[in-house]
């Protein structure tokens, strides 16, 4: 994600630790690493630098998001649900999962599976 160095660091009177050169550089290496793993990742750092007078509209100190870039974030995680294979979900035994056994011991034998559990009321369901 774009990132106002000096903005941040005029108003808090510290070191110049981050640039967005250096935001740029490490949004990229996520997006790559994303690519070599198969998984979906959203460009937040292109996303945003795309508005006009992007440090003024998308931040509202050089660090935090304004609504005008968290507006960005959301449209841009809904492109990414809008193009998924599966449902969006809140119930949490409906999601897809990685691994089918999530045991809570160290031992095979005894051990408890979190997959197993029914943790919800009669009214949740």
């Amino acid at each position: 994600m774009p990132f106002d160095s000096i903005g941040f660091v005029y108003r808090a009177n510290f070191k110049l630790l981050r640039s967005n050169e250096a935001c740029q550089r490490y949004s990229e290496a996520c997006i790559q690493l994303c690519r070599d793993m198969g998984v979906k990742v959203i460009d937040l750092y292109t996303a945003i630098q795309k508005t006009d007078s992007w440090k003024t509209s998308c931040f509202i100190d050089g660090v935090h998001l304004s609504s005008g870039g968290s507006k960005i974030v959301v449209d841009e995680i809904l492109k990414v649900l809008k193009e998924a294979e599966w449902e969006p979900s809140l119930y949490w035994k409906s999601l897809p999962s990685e691994f089918a056994e999530n045991p809570l011991s160290a031992h095979k034998e005894g051990a408890i599976n979190a997959d197993e559990w029914t943790l919800y009321r009669e009214n949740w369901h």
